[in-house]
């Protein structure tokens, strides 16, 4: 994952191990050292520019952008999804960029979600800092960017890390940004579109019904309506957006490349935990937060398993409702894999525990109780066994069933 600019994105087969361990790489150098973006005067992204009175023309402002309805028959709004939703934290300038959906209301308004509750996402956290200043904050959503920034946008980061610096140390050149028209904030300059405008302090409005990743439609809420002032793009702009619903699903995928490295940098880096070698975080269907899987090398002390089912669980509210480990002879991405290993390596009096009084996974807020908790499992080999009845992947290979065969061998 090397690019001589922020622009040139080197190929690669995602499908390949070593390519995700590469990436997993890639994310820990990233954060550790980022790169700070540069400014610049002139942008292709604003080669086009709207504003005033001719945001408010029928078909104008962003009325004119081809934007879908992501699930036909409940989402109240076309929305925009491949978001980056740009803020700065009024006490310290610190920039946050988040992936949030934005209803359009109007040809110059529209109502995004930052998630306006304890917890909520970085843009929310800015937003009561104008809310408390009485004052009115500038927001800027870029669509289209190369793929370091747009990865970098949804990711959970330190709050006052930048994600455009991470991008840039991703991409390995800083990534170039240009001041907005009528707000003041800054943008990535080859951008395809970029809606500028202000969000007050006092004042929210009905968003939703809208399809979300965890499976579940998302119920009318209170959000953060936008008055846009500015719609700005290149001459010939790509429009791009990613489809949300139930997993699998591009937003979640897009998550899982950052996500799935944290989570083993916290692990190892932050609690010292011996022994762990993946992490993988269950996407189809599940949405990656509340399924996780941890795999061990064999031997590694029963204490550093539970510190880790322990530390994945607490790491990230809402995430973590179900831990489980297994040992290195078992593939942590196949499900089927790790259900043998609960099947035949745990005992559930001795190899569960149950942790009461956590934050409910998204969507929890549909069901009725208000609290959830977790469930850890130690799924790992606990001594010397047979080996599994699996011949090696060699004596299984062939053009025709190569593909299959992985995808049900426990070998990882």
């Amino acid at each position: 994952f090397k690019q001589k600019t922020a622009y040139e994105i080197k190929e690669c087969d995602w499908s390949s191990d070593v390519c995700s361990s590469d990436l997993g790489a890639a994310w820990n150098e990233a954060i550790a050292n980022p790169v700070e973006p540069v400014l610049v005067d002139n942008a292709p992204c604003q080669e086009f520019v709207e504003t005033g009175d001719d945001l408010k023309k029928p078909g104008h402002g962003v009325a004119r952008l081809p934007v879908p309805v992501s699930t036909p028959g409940f989402d109240a709004a076309p929305y925009l999804t491949a978001t980056l939703c740009i803020t700065k934290d009024p006490e310290t300038g610190a920039r946050n960029t988040g992936m949030y959906r934005a209803a359009l209301k109007a040809t110059d308004r529209i109502a995004v979600r930052m998630v306006a509750r304890p917890g909520g996402a970085g843009g929310w956290v800015h937003w009561l800092k104008y809310r408390e200043r009485n004052e009115r904050m500038p927001i800027a959503i870029a669509l289209g960017a190369a793929p370091p920034i747009v990865f970098a946008s949804p990711q959970k980061l330190a709050q006052d890390l930048d994600e455009f610096a991470v991008a840039g140390a991703l991409a390995g050149a800083p990534v170039e940004l240009v001041r907005c028209k009528t707000v003041p904030l800054e943008i990535p300059a080859r951008a395809e579109i970029v809606i500028e405008g202000w969000i007050e302090p006092d004042l929210l409005e009905p968003e939703a019904p809208f399809g979300e990743s965890n499976g579940y439609v998302a119920l009318e809420a209170f959000n953060m309506p936008v008055q846009v002032t500015a719609v700005t793009h290149r001459r010939k702009p790509v429009f791009n957006a990613i489809i949300s619903q139930v997993t699998p699903s591009e937003s979640s995928v897009i998550k899982k490349v950052a996500y799935e490295p944290l989570y083993l940098r916290h692990l190892t880096k932050t609690l010292g935990v011996k022994g762990v070698l993946r992490v993988v975080m269950h996407e189809p269907l599940t949405n990656l937060r509340p399924v996780i899987f941890v795999q061990f090398r064999y031997g590694v002390p029963k204490t550093e398993v539970w510190r880790a089912l322990q530390g994945c669980s607490a790491f990230v509210a809402g995430q973590g409702k179900m831990v489980v480990a297994v040992s290195d002879d078992v593939d942590p991405s196949s499900v089927d894999a790790v259900l043998w290993s609960i099947a035949y390596r745990s005992n559930p009096l001795e190899d569960t525990l149950m942790m009461p009084f956590r934050r409910g996974v998204q969507g929890a807020q549909y069901g009725a109780n208000q609290t959830d908790s977790s469930l850890l499992i130690d799924a790992t080999r606990k001594a010397l066994m047979p080996p599994l009845a699996l011949p090696a992947r060699e004596f299984m290979r062939s053009e025709e069933h190569t593909s299959e065969l992985q995808s049900h061998s426990f070998i990882s």
